[in-house]
């Protein structure tokens, strides 16, 4: 069972909606920590910017560019979600309490590109059955 791949009940545009939430949360725990821990203040803001200027270039509803294909979305979120969960480390706060927000974002971050459905990969995984068969 923990080989096979999970459900994906998120559609498309409520994964865009979840990524604007998950920047707007970066930015609040960059506020909430300025004044004690400027540091995980500047990587909450580091991390949230990079979420929303992957949103904003990704090729979904809420998108403006469309730069970004959104299978190519999915492997940047995983980048996202490793890049959050490795930041208290990077910028040597990974002692103090603000780490858990850190690692909380990473662990969501993939979760939510986990349970989402990706049409471009649906298709390539049904397409390699259909051949294998």
């Amino acid at each position: 069972m923990a080989l096979k791949p999970l459900p994906s009940p998120i559609a498309p545009k409520a994964h865009a909606i979840m990524d604007y939430a998950n920047v707007v949360v970066f930015l609040i725990g960059a506020a909430s920590f300025w004044r004690r821990n400027k540091r995980a203040a500047v990587g909450a803001l580091v991390a949230g910017g990079a979420a929303l200027f992957v949103n904003l270039l990704t090729d979904y509803p809420g998108g403006l560019k469309k730069a970004i294909g959104f299978d190519v979305h999915r492997n940047i979120d995983f980048g996202l979600a490793t890049m959050s969960a490795a930041m208290p480390e990077f910028l040597s706060f990974n002692n103090e309490q603000e780490r858990r927000f850190f690692v909380a974002e990473g662990m969501l971050i993939s979760a939510l590109t986990e349970l989402t459905a990706f049409p471009e990969l649906i298709t390539r995984l049904e397409n390699r059955h259909r051949f294998a068969a």
